[in-house]
């Protein structure tokens, strides 16, 4: 007589994570296929050289480049290389052959001298900017103008300018101005993509946390909860570390910016407060316990 057959296995219980795996490689994908088309178009930006100015073979060319911004000072740092072609210049365009005096625009603060038959020297100059506010963090915004206009031994030579920019902070539109002799530009300044999505996303963390320790504080108000300590550090801990978040800020805002406005102050109070009613409603049901044990 044949043996019984096997009993079939049974199967294991439980549900597949593949459904739950599948969405999220999608979103690593799309999140990284995001950020990787926002760094290359800032690398892009910064890369960029705008031109200005006389094409002549006789000229002063001018590179100027951002070095950085400071909002709160309402300035940036131009850094400026000066190059000489054709005539005017000597030992292959780094030295004059007469005295180069470099007239800037009303809000470059300050001329540059140079003498003749000496190297020219790289220079930083400050630029003032004008309209915006850093209270607007992060979605401030500022313009000037930089212009440049050359006398070589006391005559009035051609400029080209070149200007660009390498801080990582701002992006900076440049618009060329119609000038016959000088080179002039008028710049428009904002914050980076990047600044803006990482400050964005400071805002939307700082009120989850907000959130959770509200639905905690009710929770355990709500239920007639004793003082529950590592409720109590968690909430102290939270509490101090927006602080500390809140510095990681790009550009070191000032306090009572648009970030602060938004999110920070109010994320601060909603935690504080929540903190105060959960030990007060603990220490009630502490004692009202205490009072109803029998003596």
């Amino acid at each position: 007589m044949a043996p019984p057959p096997d009993p079939p296995r049974p199967r294991r219980s439980g549900t597949s994570i593949l459904p739950i795996l599948v969405p999220i490689a999608l979103l690593i994908v799309v999140a990284v296929t995001v950020g990787s088309w926002l760094q290359f178009a800032e690398r892009q930006a910064v890369d960029e050289v705008h031109t200005t100015g006389s094409a002549a073979d006789d000229r002063v060319e001018v590179r100027a480049t951002v070095q950085h911004v400071d909002a709160a000072a309402r300035e940036l740092v131009l850094r400026v290389r000066v190059g000489l072609h054709g005539s005017l210049g000597e030992q292959e365009g780094v030295a004059p052959v007469a005295d180069l005096s470099l007239e800037t625009s009303a809000t470059t603060l300050g001329d540059l001298e140079f003498k003749a038959h000496e190297r020219l020297s790289t220079s930083d100059v400050p630029v003032a900017l004008s309209d915006g506010s850093i209270s607007d963090y992060p979605f401030d915004s500022y313009e000037t103008d930089i212009g440049f206009r050359a006398l070589l031994g006391g005559k009035q030579v051609p400029v080209r300018l070149l200007f660009s920019n390498n801080d990582t902070l701002f992006a900076i539109s440049a618009t060329p101005m119609p000038s016959e002799q000088e080179a002039v530009m008028s710049l428009g300044l904002r914050r980076s993509s990047s600044v803006l999505v990482f400050v964005t996303f400071m805002m939307l963390v700082m009120w989850a946390l907000a959130s959770s320790v509200l639905i905690a504080a009710w929770y355990l108000t709500s239920r007639g909860e004793n003082l529950v300590w590592p409720a109590l550090a968690w909430m102290a801990a939270t509490l101090f570390a927006l602080s500390a978040f809140r510095n990681t800020a790009p550009g070191t805002p000032p306090i009572g910016c648009v970030l602060d406005w938004f999110a920070f102050l109010w994320a601060e109070t909603v935690i504080a407060l929540c903190l105060i009613a959960v030990v007060i409603s603990g220490v009630r049901h502490a004692l009202r316990a205490h009072d109803a044990r029998p003596a």
